[in-house]
């Protein structure tokens, strides 16, 4: 392994640190790495061809007055690319506004997200609420070969290169980027190049739903009028429409009076979908459903009249404190997939009757699911998801649900061991829908590192086919994306996946 430290950034967190989201799996790191022909434990497919980009939460210094979410970390983004057999490795700090500002301040300057606005020392900021950091860590994707990564509660669109991770400004989108920003979630159609997006806030009309075309031009930006301020998380597509939500948890209208942003599920209200043409906007026809809370959508596609939606349904979207468990335990209850009950569900919306259909597609207890890209918005079979460790926001182990026959194909990972959520990344000239693999970060407690682990998407229960040592135990964080090395420009050129990064 060839291996170059980049760069270090100062950390002020407590040495004697014991917050579990900022410690153990969630240990932030502080180093910018550079490593070249890594270590393998197999063989890495020579047709495994493109970039794993992971974003993790990485704080670096202590929340304003100590109630630190893991949503709160400064965005690091973390690649791992392949070619020709094979694998380098580079982890980059997103430079955006806050962390520049905190940086030069040397400690916290915006409340997060379990504390009040109230406390934020600077009174502007980012956020559908306001005065929040935008730390874009939350979500990245590969759009008009460019990464993007992306703050839950709406912020900027950070751009970075795709291969070496150096942030290359905001997006602006010709200068029609929202002013009310962009949400997490941002959706590529691999098909035609489009980005789709939505935005939410506390002022009427709450939602908003945007387009880019494959030229990154902003060419779609319609209000969604909503009942009030919502809490929407995702957002799916089919090839000729786009589908929102509002789910009925939401921050409580007399808390918010207060200054208060508490969310409260109000299980006497229906869960909404929303319809529109995703292409020049259009009048939105609203579904309802069973009040629940989905925070992550898998894929949607159109069958006759019906459009076919599977996400993770959420059979307790706020979780009571029994007073089990730690302080900490009791506090992010509502992170543990055990505790939320999330299981994979599908919903039918008849366009022609108005009628919403529904059906759990699994009894399994997973959360986190992907498929492959190239079917987004199309009839598609299998969706890899994450399970959790009980009563935790962490990931020990991966399914793959055949969402035709409800068969599950499962792999545990040893205990101590957690992953990252998963891509899918078809093989160079793949003839089918899982005919590629699958591609996971760790973070192992037991021997205090991390590994790439490959996998065969079609046999996922026989284990890694490969192991790609990091230099460094990387934190647990959220999303992950693929990206082929044809969305890249410069990587067919190059002579080699090192010499494609150029550094």
């Amino acid at each position: 392994m060839d291996v170059e430290v980049l760069g270090r950034v100062l950390s002020t967190l407590p040495t004697d640190d014991d917050h579990p989201y900022r410690t153990g799996p969630w240990r932030p790191q502080t180093t910018e790495w550079k490593a070249d022909d890594l270590e393998v434990e197999g063989e890495i497919p020579a047709d495994l061809d493109g970039v794993y980009l992971r974003n993790t939460e990485n704080p670096v210094h202590p929340a304003l007055d100590g109630r630190y979410h893991p949503f709160d970390g400064d965005g690091m983004i973390h690649i791992v690319g392949f070619r020709d057999g094979k694998a380098f490795y580079r982890n980059r700090f997103v430079q955006t506004d806050g962390l520049l500002a905190e940086r030069e301040a040397g400690h916290a300057l915006w409340a997060g997200i379990a504390e009040r606005p109230a406390k934020s020392i600077r009174q502007d900021g980012w956020g559908a609420r306001g005065r929040m950091k935008d730390a874009s860590s939350t979500d990245v994707v590969v759009h008009a070969g460019v990464a993007l990564t992306s703050f839950y509660q709406c912020g900027d669109l950070y751009r970075l290169d795709p291969l070496t991770l150096e942030t290359l400004g905001k997006t602006t989108w010709n200068g029609d980027f929202p002013a009310w920003g962009v949400s997490a979630h941002t959706k590529v159609d691999e098909n035609n190049g489009e980005l789709l997006f939505f935005d939410y806030g506390t002022d009427a009309p709450f939602m908003h739903y945007g387009r880019v075309d494959a030229d990154n031009r902003l060419v779609d930006y319609v209000e969604v009028p909503l009942p009030g301020p919502r809490l929407p998380h995702d957002m799916a597509f089919t090839e000729n429409y786009a589908i929102l939500n509002d789910c009925p948890l939401f921050w409580e209208p007399e808390l918010m009076k207060k200054g208060l942003y508490a969310s409260r599920f109000h299980p006497e209200l229906p869960t909404r979908l929303g319809v529109l043409p995703r292409r020049g906007g259009g009048k939105i026809q609203w579904f309802e459903a069973d009040p629940t809370y989905v925070l992550h959508w898998v894929n949607a596609y159109e069958d006759g009249d019906e459009i076919v939606l599977d996400g993770f349904f959420q059979g307790d979207p706020e979780p009571k404190d029994t007073g089990d468990g730690s302080f900490y335990q009791r506090m992010f209850r509502f992170l543990a997939l055990d505790r939320m009950q999330t299981r994979l569900h599908r919903w039918r919306l008849n366009l022609v009757t108005g009628q919403c259909k529904e059906e759990r597609l699994s009894e399994s207890i997973t959360e986190f699911g992907v498929m492959n890209n190239r079917y987004g918005g199309r009839p598609y079979r299998y969706a890899y998801a994450a399970t959790g460790l009980d009563g935790w926001f962490l990931f020990n182990g991966l399914v793959r649900h055949d969402v035709v026959t409800g068969a599950e194909e499962r792999c545990a990972l040893p205990e101590g061991v957690y992953g990252s959520e998963p891509a899918m990344a078809p093989r160079v000239g793949a003839t089918s829908e899982d005919d590629g693999y699958v591609v996971t970060l760790t973070m192992d407690m037991n021997q205090d590192r991390s590994e790439c682990l490959i996998f065969e998407a079609s046999r996922l229960a026989d284990g890694p086919i490969a192991r790609v040592r990091l230099p460094e135990r990387i934190s647990s964080g959220t999303h992950a994306t693929w990206a082929p090395g044809s969305a890249i420009p410069g990587w067919s050129d190059a002579d080699s996946a090192a010499s494609a990064v150029g550094l």
